[in-house]
């Protein structure tokens, strides 16, 4: 008799950029989903977070199954023999994008990026910056040629938010599709009311 599969842990990574509330929306969205979380922050994202919310380093931690240090490049995900469903960066810094875009595995954030993509997994980067000049969008586009997915957390207005938390939801749903996993974090657009 074949035991039932477990899913495989979803990796998120947090970086430095602005918007530690994507990471912590994305950790508390897949545990309600009862999908495996693991977690990789970095340091300027850890102090990103405090210098963002009020959600403390130890209860981030909290809402994933496993943590790993960025500095542990022996970490399970530093291999493409761990399984994973995929990896999304949230948020993600100008300077993660340089390294995932050039293969530069100098931490365990792109370390288990570039394992993301050489086992053909999806990827999604939550690029946090603007304007951008053409260093940054050549990065995306080195990145996007590599197999990964540029999902800025752009808003959307056409379901109607009635908050920051529902932009932010939006933004989380969106990469939560890149991997196939469903949820009912916002209204699908189903076409104009008639």
């Amino acid at each position: 008799m074949t035991q039932p599969t477990k899913p495989s842990p979803v990796l998120v990574a947090m970086t430095g950029a602005t918007g530690a509330v994507y990471g912590i929306e994305l950790l508390r969205a897949l545990k309600a989903l009862g999908r495996p979380a693991h977690l990789v922050i970095s340091e300027n994202g850890a102090r990103t977070l405090a210098l963002e919310t009020d959600v403390s380093l130890d209860d981030l931690r909290a809402l994933a199954q496993a943590v790993y240090s960025n500095r542990d490049m022996a970490a399970a995900v530093s291999s493409g023999s761990f399984r994973t469903a995929g990896m999304i960066v949230a948020p993600c810094s100008i300077k993660t994008l340089s390294g995932i875009a050039n293969s530069f595995d100098h931490n365990l954030i792109i370390r288990a990026a570039d394992v993301t993509l050489k086992e053909r997994r999806p990827l999604v980067l939550m690029v946090r910056e603007t304007p951008l000049h053409k260093g940054h969008l050549d990065l995306m586009a080195r990145a996007a040629d590599l197999g990964a997915v540029i999902a800025p957390p752009m808003p959307a207005f056409y379901h109607r938010p009635a908050g920051l938390d529902d932009v932010v939801r939006q933004g989380v749903a969106r990469a939560l599709d890149q991997l196939g996993i469903d949820h009912d974090l916002f209204p699908r657009w189903a076409g104009p009311e008639k």
